[in-house]
């Protein structure tokens, strides 16, 4: 059994990027020791109890890595933070659907994609991906594509709000988009 996980959380929500990665990583990895992962998030799949605590999903010894990726909101430019705006419907299925693809492409026994939305100050953590496989190549490649699908393909609007006070809509960039072509 894997665990797949996707996850809008807003600015008012409680959300700690490197709890949540260490929750996935422990429930990946089919551990049996006492701290069992509590992950509790919407969307989620896998054996889940009644407290929302989610069993180990993976066969001790079956994963042999989990690539992970946290965003944080840059600064450059004057930045002082950046709004995000989604509808959550149109956003969640996107986020689904992106883990889908990946898990279709490699040889996952997890993955974990949480993104925030509202307004985050510069420093704040944006985004979440984390991906459990066997092998170190298929983790890594697929937490990379699931990082360039969401800057390009994910339904989010973003908008950087500056010192003075002006705000400017955020477009994708080139590279970007070249990225996410593969």
């Amino acid at each position: 059994m894997a665990l797949y996980s996707t996850r809008i959380v807003g600015v008012a929500d409680e959300w700690n990027p490197y709890e949540r990665l260490a929750e996935f990583s422990h429930s990946c990895s089919g551990a049996t020791d006492s701290s069992p992962a509590t992950m509790g998030a919407t969307g989620e799949t896998g054996a889940t109890g009644a407290t929302g605590a989610v069993d180990t999903v993976g066969a001790v010894g079956a994963v042999g890595a989990v690539a992970s990726f946290v965003g944080l909101v840059r600064g450059v430019g004057g930045i002082q933070a950046l709004i995000l705006e989604h509808y959550p419907k149109m956003t969640e299925s996107a986020l689904h659907g992106l883990v889908t693809q990946a898990q279709e492409q490699w040889q996952l026994t997890g993955c974990l994609l949480e993104h925030r939305v509202g307004q985050l100050p510069v420093g704040a953590p944006i985004v979440l991906v984390a991906c459990a496989s066997p092998h170190r190549a298929e983790a890594l490649a697929a937490c990379q594509f699931l990082m360039d699908r969401l800057k390009t393909n994910a339904p989010f609007w973003k908008r950087e709000v500056f010192a003075d006070g002006t705000e400017q809509w955020v477009v994708p960039r080139p590279e970007d988009q070249q990225n996410a072509k593969g």
